[in-house]
């Protein structure tokens, strides 16, 4: 978590709380789990640590159920958001969240960090996804040289 963003994130988790907190006043159900956790533990759906950290605006109606209830935010307001600052600062470049990822991995490696520890960040079950992420790495940098071409 990089620390420049504690602070928001913070404040992200006090507006969630302040909906859940709403939500629950009101007796709305809570969030979906799978069928097999719901039977298991049946008070889970309406417990803060399975609660939304980026809660929809309003309820909508559960397509599975037809129950209402407030969901996650939806996916497309973060490539909204994300397409709006780059116009907003006339970036000239399509920025998606995955465009973020990459960049994200690749400047892992150009810092050195290991691979495996850009592989645990990153979630890849397998290393050679993110050895993908050495050649972008390498062209950035440029050609590796020998620490003993230095010496001359």
């Amino acid at each position: 978590m990089p620390a420049a963003l504690l602070t928001r994130l913070t404040e992200q988790r006090e507006r969630a709380a302040r909906v859940y907190a709403e939500d629950r006043a009101q007796g709305l159900p809570g969030v979906w789990l799978p069928e097999a956790l719901a039977v298991k533990n049946p008070q889970a759906a309406m417990a803060w640590e399975w609660w939304w950290l980026f809660p929809a605006e309003r309820p909508a109606m559960d397509p599975r159920s037809g129950v209402v209830r407030r969901h996650h935010g939806h996916e497309q307001r973060i490539s909204r958001s994300l397409s709006l600052a780059a116009r907003r600062v006339k970036l000239g470049k399509r920025v998606t969240a995955h465009v973020l990822r990459h960049s994200f991995a690749t400047h892992l490696l150009l810092r050195g960090v290991d691979i495996r520890s850009a592989q645990e960040l990153l979630g890849h079950r397998d290393v050679r996804t993110t050895e993908i992420y050495t050649r972008m790495a390498r062209v950035m940098r440029g050609e590796i040289r020998s620490p003993l071409d230095d010496l001359t």
